[in-house]
């Protein structure tokens, strides 16, 4: 399911949207959390890129894993496959962060989005989770740029 699109590899396509993705969703939540006047105006971005980014993302890591299944069959070995790996570890790494970040800005969301059971909560909670979201921000840019990077490198280096 995840080794082709229209005969090329699903891996190289999909990366594209998390690597826009990830940052439109990093930016927003944070600038969600740190600026409140502005939240009426994107909070539905907030929203939309909390879902579908960790499935981009979730789709990225399965078509890399399809994609080196396919590299390992050509006979891919070495230090190849150890870049690869690494490629990966990234790529897992960048999940679990943006899977973080989508949680912590759709509770930020709820916290802040004027429900009326949000208003018996403690004060400091949006603060707290904006604090959350704007940490896993930071740790989602680095690792989609480090992912990207590594990928990037095996790419433009005639490797793959």
């Amino acid at each position: 399911m995840f080794k082709e699109i229209n005969g090329l590899p699903g891996h190289v396509l999909i990366v594209h949207a998390v690597v826009v993705f990830v940052p439109l969703l990093a930016l927003l939540a944070s600038a969600y959390g740190l600026l409140p006047r502005w939240r009426s105006r994107f909070g539905w971005a907030v929203a939309v890129l909390a879902v579908v980014t960790p499935i981009a993302t979730w789709l990225a890591t399965e078509s890399g894993e399809a994609f080196e299944e396919v590299q390992r069959e050509r006979g891919a070995g070495g230090e190849f496959l150890d870049k690869i790996h690494q490629h990966s570890e990234y790529g897992d790494n960048l999940l679990w962060f943006v899977l973080g970040l989508a949680v912590a800005a759709l509770l930020l969301l709820l916290v802040t989005g004027g429900y009326p059971r949000a208003r018996s909560l403690p004060r400091w909670l949006a603060p707290v989770l904006t604090g959350v979201v704007v940490v896993l921000a930071v740790f989602a840019l680095v690792y989609v740029y480090l992912t990207g990077d590594s990928g990037a490198q095996l790419v433009w280096s005639g490797q793959v």
